[in-house]
């Protein structure tokens, strides 16, 4: 089995395998290869990979360069050129075609134009023309109007780009059999894409659809119901559910799942000879119990188990082992030297402050100050060490205090600064 890398040309979305021989290529290179048609220029869209078939490849010829990309603008100035030219000569000629695209080959020898037309055209003197104005060979090929929506591209009803505008490589067949099926609208404007044909995304789920119709019974078929025998009225093929009119109650239909009824008939017909066996169990949902997420603040399982008994028989065990080394006493007693509260190591600072600033506390300040005071967060009456809320939070001034101080700003704003502070250059 030899290698092969895929490369798309443009103007479709079809991949081609060629030969990659000695060369490194990635998916995105740009590149150069033989084809049949002569030299082309495409993109790798996969790199290399077993290609099973046993017959030759066409060869890369090589990574496109600078050049190269200079060569395919050119050929795209000269095909806009060419598609003007063919739409006046079309217009002179009178012929009913619509003119879709043009590409010129890599080397420009060659010119192909795309039209659409409903019927057979006779441009054989409009090939004439064209091929004296642009001095190259010149190709007519008339196409579909699934080909011109691929060529034209656009946006789907769905809001994304067409199919086969974007990875379709073929176009896949496509029947009103299939909307049926579905049980979808049979209005041609609702089920029909930009090209007028049947939409190619019927054929996706086509064959889900068909597997559920297999195991749900078909319209009018006779069942039975947990809540007795009925007909069959209406089928939800995507729930897999079934509207039953039962016998006791034609009038209201009522709602079941596959598993709660038996086929007795399947489709039309008589009930003359059918047995009705015991009514099946209702179906059940099972609950499913959501767990409660476990909170960052609750404590792991084993502090619940754990109590002071434990510790202290803990202690009293490591107490009678002790070799001398170490004194468990001592350690004991550093511990209750040492235990305060957390409070008192963040507020030791405090009590220097407190006597100084608490027979002012109460005075009007003004600006900065009183900023300051309002954000300390206590008041001069506290009672030992709880602290008083200062009333509402006022916006914190961003000049303010030290912080500005180590900012490389803070010399280069002077001017914002003053404004800010009233004038005051601080």
């Amino acid at each position: 089995m030899s290698e092969a890398v895929s490369v798309r040309f443009r103007g479709g979305s079809k991949n081609y395998d060629f030969d990659p021989r000695d060369f490194r290529i990635n998916i995105g290179d740009e590149l150069i290869v033989q084809t049949s048609q002569g030299v082309e220029y495409g993109i790798c869209t996969k790199g290399r990979h077993e290609d099973g078939r046993s017959v030759a490849l066409s060869p890369v010829l090589r990574h496109a360069d600078e050049n190269d990309k200079r060569v395919m603008r050119r050929n795209k100035a000269k095909e806009r050129e060419a598609f003007d030219i063919g739409e006046q000569k079309i217009a002179e000629h009178e012929l009913d075609m619509k003119l879709i695209a043009v590409y010129a080959s890599f080397d420009g020898n060659k010119m192909t134009f795309y039209f659409t037309s409903d019927d057979r055209v006779d441009f054989r003197s409009l090939v004439r023309d064209m091929a004296a104005i642009l001095h190259c060979r010149i190709e007519l090929r008339q196409i579909g109007v699934r080909d011109e929506a691929r060529m034209t591209g656009g946006i789907g009803i769905c809001g994304r780009p067409f199919c086969c505008a974007q990875f379709l490589t073929n176009f896949l067949p496509v029947s009103i059999k299939m909307a049926k099926t579905q049980n979808l609208s049979l209005n041609p404007s609702k089920i029909s894409g930009a090209c007028g044909r049947l939409m190619c995304c019927l054929k996706y789920e086509q064959n889900a659809y068909e597997d559920a119709a297999r195991r749900l019974p078909k319209l009018e078929s006779f069942v039975q119901t947990p809540d007795g025998p009925g007909n069959v009225k209406n089928i939800d093929l995507l729930r897999e559910t079934i509207k039953v009119s039962l016998d006791a109650d034609p009038e209201h239909l009522k709602t079941y799942r596959r598993s709660e009824i038996i086929i007795l008939r399947n489709g039309k017909g008589g009930r003359d000879g059918i047995e009705l066996p015991e009514r099946p169990a209702r179906y059940v949902e099972k609950s499913k119990k959501e767990e409660p997420f476990p909170s960052a603040f609750e404590p792991y399982g084993d502090w619940d188990d754990f109590n002071n008994n434990d510790y202290d028989e803990t202690m009293e065990n490591a107490d009678s082992r002790n070799d001398g080394d170490f004194d468990l006493n001592n350690l004991n007693n550093l511990n209750q030297e040492d235990t305060r509260p957390d409070d008192d190591f963040y507020n030791a600072g405090y009590d220097e402050k407190s006597e100084k600033s608490a027979g002012d506390m109460n005075k009007p300040r003004k600006g900065k100050e009183n900023r300051k005071a309002a954000r300390r967060g206590y008041d001069a009456g506290r009672a030992g060490d709880a602290r008083q809320p200062a009333g509402p939070k006022q916006k914190r001034d961003y000049y303010d205090g030290q912080k500005r101080r180590n900012k490389p700003w803070f010399r280069t704003n002077r001017r914002k600064q003053r404004d800010h502070n009233g004038g005051r250059d601080k």
